[in-house]
């Protein structure tokens, strides 16, 4: 019998609620990590600008360091800046749902701010120490390392940002289970 008690609704009505709350959290991610990669790329391009350098460089190392060059080698541009928004928004939402269990557990007055900074201090750490160096060694000497780690902090200045304007009250929902 249905009562007022959750325990009571049929499965379906929870797995609706459930899936939402996920939809929620996706949606501010993929949000939060697209505004993290044009602030990336803004970044990237003013410096480039500043300092007499061509922006499509990076995209073409981008490319080389995913083995896309040599698919597509006249539209290397154009792939470097697809991938580069697919690794943002991938890195958004895995952002989001660790931010929402973070933030469900405690509260935090200087909300999302000092956790992006933090989180993409660590990205940029494990891409230019870790990872790049075995994928693509040549990839990390196409900036120097201050700019691109100015553009990891925008990154997560812009995606902080985001969850704020996108209203974070909503990533700390009750807890889904399972998330």
């Amino acid at each position: 019998m249905i009562g007022p008690s959750d325990d009571n609704l049929p499965m379906t009505f929870k797995q609706l609620e459930q899936s939402n709350a996920v939809l929620q959290i996706v949606g501010r991610g993929i949000a939060a990590g697209a505004a993290g990669g044009l602030a990336e790329i803004a970044w990237v391009t003013l410096y480039a600008a500043a300092t007499g350098t061509d922006p499509a460089i990076l995209t073409r190392g981008v490319t080389t360091a995913v083995g896309l060059s040599a698919l597509f080698p006249d539209s290397t541009v154009a792939w470097g800046v697809t991938v580069h928004l697919g690794f943002a928004v991938t890195l958004g939402v895995a952002l989001s749902f660790v931010w929402r269990a973070l933030s469900s557990h405690r509260s935090d007055e200087a909300g999302p701010y000092p956790f992006m900074i933090a989180a993409l201090a660590g990205v940029w750490t494990l891409n230019f120490f870790v990872v790049l160096p075995i994928i693509s060694p040549a990839f990390i000497h196409l900036l120097p390392y201050p700019i691109s780690l100015v553009s990891k902090m925008l990154f997560g200045l812009a995606a902080a940002e985001t969850f704020r304007l996108m209203n974070v009250s909503v990533l700390n929902t009750r807890p889904v289970r399972g998330f």
